[in-house]
């Protein structure tokens, strides 16, 4: 059997339909929600998956201050950032920056589990982050994606549907 490629007018239709997900982060596993969200954002579940098309759907996290992390990642895990300048790494532990920037650490998670190419920054733009459930019905997005099918994932359906 040959392998699906999409061509043509059903290339550029898979670029212009997508779907958007809110998923909720609500005691999730750090790593499990970033390569779910991270196979939503690649499309890698459709079967009209084209690896060098953009196919992937929009994926809104709430409830980022929520997700959990297993074992002792709270206290042993460091994230690592670096100013460009001599001595310039900076070393902020998990748990100082769960408190303050969860969404980062969300964010940070999934876009280490995206390809490193060129459609990379394409998908990391249709992921949004947000640390509460109020985020979602302040911005104006919201109103544009209501027109048409949002499928809102609570933990427990989106450890079923994913």
């Amino acid at each position: 059997m040959r392998t699906y490629v999409a061509k043509g007018e059903e290339a550029e239709a898979l670029k212009e339909g997508a779907n958007w997900f809110v998923v909720d982060a609500t005691d999730q596993v750090l790593g499990r929600l970033a390569t779910k969200v991270a196979r939503m954002l690649i499309g890698k579940d459709k079967p009209s998956f084209t690896p060098y098309l953009d196919s992937g759907d929009h994926v809104v996290v709430i409830n980022a201050d929520k997700v959990r992390m297993t074992g002792n990642k709270v206290e042993q895990k460091v994230y690592y950032s670096h100013s460009g300048y001599p001595g310039g790494l900076k070393e902020v532990p998990a748990k100082r920056l769960r408190a303050t920037k969860s969404d980062w650490m969300i964010r940070e998670a999934v876009l280490g589990m995206l390809p490193k190419n060129k459609l990379r920054a394409r998908r990391a733009k249709k992921l949004r982050i947000y640390r509460d459930a109020a985020g979602l019905a302040r911005q104006r997005w919201a109103e544009a994606a209501t027109d048409g099918a949002v499928r809102f994932l609570s933990s427990t359906a989106f450890r079923l549907c994913v």
